[in-house]
């Protein structure tokens, strides 16, 4: 039995749809994030999972229960969002323990669940705080607590971490990961942000356009786009795409990007257009004797490593490299790919091929 399973989901906002024809089994205890620009149609179905919007057509199942006539309340589920949504006047035991005296639990009860729950996320010192004394990561995490002591079936967060400065927001992203490992609660998180996609989930649900792209394992997306919006929306720096043609020559099919040649390819291709993706890091420095040579356009070190800008033939190529050589904008350099490196997707479709 699937945690949650989704089926042929659709939703419309008078003549839009925003979602069309959604599938999707999220198996029990897995971290699943959802991701894609803004608009694609990923906070909705955060939102249709957790009963706060309604489905146009399909239906959606937790625990082998189908919900979709079901409250919010009644689906056993609990939801982390952008904003706290803390209440001002109560403290942070107030705020964590609300919902369990909604539904009459006993008070010791309650104590053990907020002591348990405060504890795992390391704000115990805090609890008869009100929010307006507590940092940013701190109401977050009360949030989170809020969310554990119900212990619901699914947790769902929207965002989470988009209010947060840079190290808050890396420092959480362990929080959170940690603390899925701990409960083995199944858990969907949406975000725009590739690299908490890339560093927390167990699968990646890439979205674009209302519709799912592919799905997968971060390492999957990052190393096999099915296509060219995974390719370019996974991965900092992103893939590099360029045009390039497949010509037939004495020695075999040659993959060309203008006038020099970066691999052979399958003689199927003879005479095709194509659209060449190759990641940054996979670009890599070579000698006048060994290389293809390219104009320097612009070097941005990171501290990690460089990320230099080339002209390959009139397009603009990203290399990256741990090293920090010493070069300079206007400089030739070499540079070589190896062709198992290089992923080809059809220019009109834009899927891979």
């Amino acid at each position: 039995m699937k945690a949650i399973t989704i089926e042929g989901a659709t939703k419309n906002f008078g003549p839009v749809q925003v979602l069309k024809g959604i599938d999707l089994a999220i198996e029990p205890g897995e971290f699943v994030v959802l991701i894609g620009p803004s608009g694609c149609g990923k906070s909705t179905l955060l939102r249709m999972i957790a009963g706060l919007d309604d489905l146009t057509s399909g239906s959606i199942s937790i625990d082998g229960r189908r919900v979709n006539d079901l409250a919010p309340k009644d689906r056993d589920i609990a939801m982390v969002f952008q904003s706290y949504a803390l209440y001002p006047h109560m403290t942070v035991r107030g705020n964590m323990s609300f919902s369990l005296k909604l539904k009459r639990t006993a008070s010791q009860a309650i104590g053990r669940a907020v002591a348990n729950a405060a504890n795992l996320l390391g704000i115990e010192t805090l609890i008869d705080r009100k929010p307006r004394e507590l940092s940013g990561g701190q109401r977050q995490r009360v949030a989170m607590g809020r969310a554990i002591v119900r212990k619901p079936k699914a947790f769902l967060f929207d965002e989470p971490l988009s209010n947060l400065d840079a190290r808050l927001r890396e420092q959480m992203r362990f929080e959170i990961r940690k603390l899925h490992r701990d409960l083995g609660a199944t858990s969907v998180y949406v975000t725009h942000d590739q690299i908490e996609a890339m560093t927390m989930a167990d699968r990646i649900v890439a979205m674009n356009g209302g519709i799912i792209q592919q799905v997968g394992s971060p390492l999957e997306l990052y190393d096999e786009p099915a296509n060219l919006f995974v390719a370019g929306f996974i991965g900092s720096p992103a893939m590099n795409v360029l045009s390039a043609s497949c010509i037939r020559t004495g020695a075999g099919t040659e993959l060309r990007l203008g006038a020099s040649t970066l691999a052979m390819v399958e003689r199927g291709l003879d005479g095709v257009s194509v659209t060449l993706g190759i990641r940054p890091e996979r670009v890599r420095l070579a000698t006048a004797d060994s290389g293809i040579a390219a104009e320097l356009v612009l070097v941005e070190p990171t501290g990690l490593g460089t990320v230099a800008h080339l002209n390959l033939g009139g397009q603009l190529l990203k290399l990256f490299t741990t090293e920090r050589p010493r070069i300079s904008a206007g400089e030739t350099i070499y540079i070589r790919v190896e062709p198992d490196d290089i992923r080809l997707f059809d220019p009109e479709t834009g899927v891979r091929i």
